[in-house]
C-alpha cells in the first residue's frame, strides 16, 4: 500500500517535469519550431480546431515556418488565428501555403522571455511541492489508521522528499537549457 503511494508520486511527478519540458518548448526563441502554433485554434466551419489537424507545419528555413492546408478554403481563417494570437508574428500567405518569418529577438524580448519560464518553472516546481503534500497526507492517514508505524511514515516522508528534490532539480536542469537558449544570439 505504501510502495502504492510511493510510485504514484513518483509517477505524478514525471509527469509534471515532462509537462515542464512541454511548456517550456513552446517559448519562442529565435529558432523556427512548429511548437510555437500548437495552442492557436482556428475557427473551422465555426468549431474551434486545432491548426496541427488542419494543416500540415514545417521547417524549410532555420528562420521559417510553412503552413500547408490540407483545405484551401482554411487558409483566410488561419491567417486571421495567427494574427488574433499573441505569438507576435504576422503571416504572408501567397494563396496556396502560409508563411511565418521567425523575427530575430531583441534583448527586451529576450528578457521578458525568461521572465516567463521562470514563472512557468515555478509554477512546475510548485506542482511537484503539491504532489508531495498528497503524498505526505496520504502516508499520514494511514498511519492514523494504523496501517503503518509512525517511524514507518517518517521514513517513508524522507523517500517522498529526495523524489521531490529529484524531480525539482529536473525542473531546474529544463528551465536553465531553455534559458541559454533563450540568451543564444
Amino acid at each position: 500500500m505504501t510502495t502504492d503511494t510511493i510510485q504514484d508520486a513518483e509517477r505524478r511527478m514525471q509527469k509534471a517535469v515532462e509537462a515542464a519540458d512541454h511548456d517550456f518548448s513552446t517559448l519562442r526563441t529565435g529558432r523556427a519550431n512548429p511548437l510555437i502554433l500548437e495552442g492557436i485554434k482556428v475557427d473551422y466551419y465555426g468549431t474551434p480546431t486545432p491548426l496541427n489537424q488542419l494543416a500540415g507545419i514545417t521547417v524549410p528555413e532555420p528562420r521559417q515556418l510553412m503552413i500547408q492546408p490540407w483545405d484551401r478554403s482554411t487558409i483566410d481563417p488561419i491567417v486571421k488565428a495567427i494574427q488574433s494570437s499573441d505569438i507576435g508574428m504576422t503571416p504572408q500567405s501567397d494563396g496556396q501555403v502560409i508563411r511565418l518569418n521567425i523575427p530575430y529577438l531583441t534583448e527586451e524580448r529576450r528578457k521578458e522571455l525568461i521572465k516567463q519560464l521562470h514563472k512557468k518553472a515555478e509554477e512546475h516546481k510548485i506542482a511537484v511541492r503539491n504532489i508531495r503534500r498528497d503524498a505526505n497526507e496520504h502516508l499520514k492517514a494511514q498511519e492514523k489508521a494504523s496501517e503503518i508505524t509512525e517511524d514507518d511514515m517518517k521514513r517513508l516522508q524522507e523517500k517522498i522528499q529526495k523524489l521531490t528534490d529529484k524531480y525539482i532539480v529536473e525542473v531546474d536542469k529544463a528551465a536553465s537549457a531553455k534559458e541559454a537558449e533563450l540568451k543564444e544570439v
